[in-house]
């Protein structure tokens, strides 16, 4: 299922009996392979010693209406996660970025994204510049995740030059051209 996290934000997180954990609350997102790591979980604060627990994409059992998670166990405080603390040290994080071309026009920040929940990789960036939705960019098109920026390819519009307009012929098609001497004709009399 392709979703973006906008519209998923709030969502019910359930275990697989079904029942309730908290919701949705954020994600985390590998800014050099697009992968989406894990789900941060809004829990009321007198269950876990955090506000924001996380869980894995692994530990992700079904995602619908409600997120099942495999079990209330698969949620930890994401410094707990080893393999994870080399990203949160960089800061390279994709939503909330400046995005830019690579001649370092600026396109907006990220302020969405589009994501599959069964490959759990990131599609598309949704770029957001003083109130408006820019052009979704395909994250096929990232070249490099900063600290400062997320770096896109150049898009078409610089690429394509504008075709030189020709002149448009109807001698071609005698019958147009026959019509046409016909009409004036008529026209003057």
């Amino acid at each position: 299922m392709h979703v973006r996290l906008s519209t998923c934000l709030g969502a019910g997180v359930s275990d697989r009996s079904g029942e309730a954990i908290g919701v949705l609350s954020g994600i985390v997102a590998h800014p050099d392979t697009g992968k989406v790591e894990g789900i941060f979980v809004g829990v009321p604060a007198g269950i876990l010693a955090t506000a924001n627990p996380f869980c894995a994409a692994a530990d992700i059992a079904h995602w619908g209406v409600t997120i099942q998670l495999s079990s209330r166990d698969a949620l930890s405080p994401i410094e707990d996660r080893i393999r994870l603390a080399p990203l949160l040290v960089e800061g390279r994080t994709i939503l909330g970025q400046t995005i830019r071309t690579e001649n370092g026009r600026i396109l907006g920040r990220c302020k969405d994204i589009q994501f599959d929940t069964e490959k759990m990789r990131i599609e598309w960036l949704f770029p957001k510049k003083f109130f408006r939705w820019g052009i979704a960019l395909p994250a096929s098109d990232i070249i490099e995740v900063r600290r400062d920026a997320v770096i896109v390819r150049e898009g078409l519009k610089s690429e394509t030059v504008a075709a030189e307009k020709q002149p448009v012929s109807y001698e071609a098609f005698p019958e147009i051209v026959g019509q046409a001497t016909r009409t004036v004709k008529m026209v003057q009399k």
